[in-house]
């Protein structure tokens, strides 16, 4: 397996350097908050406490800094049972008038096999690097697969075509903010130790499908053996001990640290969190995409990474609180 495969790993610097109007953004939500009854409240509270992070597995990938596996401290905090769902996110583009920076580039990564013949047809540019993302003129977050796309049967699916700095933006509406990488493991682990999945050691126990990943050949012919092909609904799937859903595959979730392939080296072992601007923010759990024959980054302890304001159509975020 080769360190470097990824598929995710379309940023909006392949394609063009712009840079993103963060400051002007957050303005755009100030004096907005979320209305009492939403993502806020329905946070589930976790204890903390001591876990063993990161994995020193061979089925890792050594390059992305999935370890030394180390055993860290966290303090309690609250994390949402599953990803913030296109219609969250309706209700706070509503109620903020925010734009996006899909919306604001013009364009977003789509996958190729999920864009109608009509939109790849438009498609001029794709990163030579990963070909099966396609620049799609018009995708955002209402519009996942392009101009002729919608999410009206898609509202309790995960929002995608989300940057980090929309995310940020999120969660200073919502009262939130984006969790840790340690959070989120400490979260997705849900009371297990060692383990490579949220349920155990096992992909497929009794052959019954845990996630939503890839299954057939990647990335010419998705099986859909576990129900989709693109996203599934957010609640899809068993949820792990601390009743989260959809910490393996699925979407990518953003996190709040910057990335840094030795975060396990780098950070303290009380409350890890890596602060120093790297270019690239941390994401974590896999998507549809990932393939255990092409990246198998759908395991608790498998990170990979993203410029903060670049957005594809298999990334969103969980949120998170003190």
């Amino acid at each position: 397996m080769e360190e470097h495969k990824c598929c995710c790993a379309a940023g909006r610097e392949q394609v063009q350097t712009a840079e993103a109007a963060a400051e002007e953004k957050v303005q755009a939500v100030d004096g907005a908050k979320a209305p009492a009854g939403g993502v806020l409240e329905r946070l589930v509270a976790l204890p903390g406490g001591k876990f063993e992070m990161g994995t020193n597995s061979p089925e890792g990938f050594p390059a992305d800094g999935e370890g030394p596996a180390r055993m860290v401290t966290i303090a309690p905090f609250r994390i949402s049972p599953h990803a913030v769902t296109n219609r969250e996110f309706r209700e706070f583009v509503d109620a903020t008038g925010y734009v996006t920076e899909a919306e604001r580039f013009g364009w977003s990564y789509v996958f190729h096999l999920l864009a109608s013949e009509a939109t790849r047809q438009k498609v001029e540019n794709v990163p030579q690097q990963v070909p099966w993302w396609l620049v799609v003129e018009g995708a955002y977050w209402a519009r996942p697969e392009g101009p002729d796309s919608g999410i009206e049967d898609r509202l309790d699916h995960p929002v995608v075509h989300v940057s980090w700095q929309d995310a940020e933006a999120f969660c200073r509406w919502s009262g939130t903010r984006l969790p840790t990488e340690a959070e989120w493991e400490y979260a997705a682990r849900g009371g297990l130790s060692r383990k490579t999945y949220p349920w155990g050691d096992l992909l497929k126990p009794d052959g019954k499908h845990m996630c939503n990943i890839w299954q057939g050949k990647f990335p010419v012919k998705n099986n859909a053996s576990d129900g989709y092909v693109g996203t599934a609904p957010v609640d899809a799937y068993e949820p792990n001990g601390y009743g989260l859903y959809n910490m393996s595959g699925n979407v990518w979730e953003w996190c709040a640290d910057w990335f840094s392939p030795g975060y396990h080296r780098q950070t303290p072992a009380d409350n890890p969190r890596f602060g120093q601007p790297t270019g690239r923010r941390s994401m974590r759990g896999g998507s549809y995409l990932c393939h255990r024959s092409y990246c198998n980054r759908y395991r608790l302890a498998a990170r990979s990474s993203n410029t903060p304001d670049s957005s594809t159509g298999n990334c969103g975020f969980r949120v998170a609180a003190d």
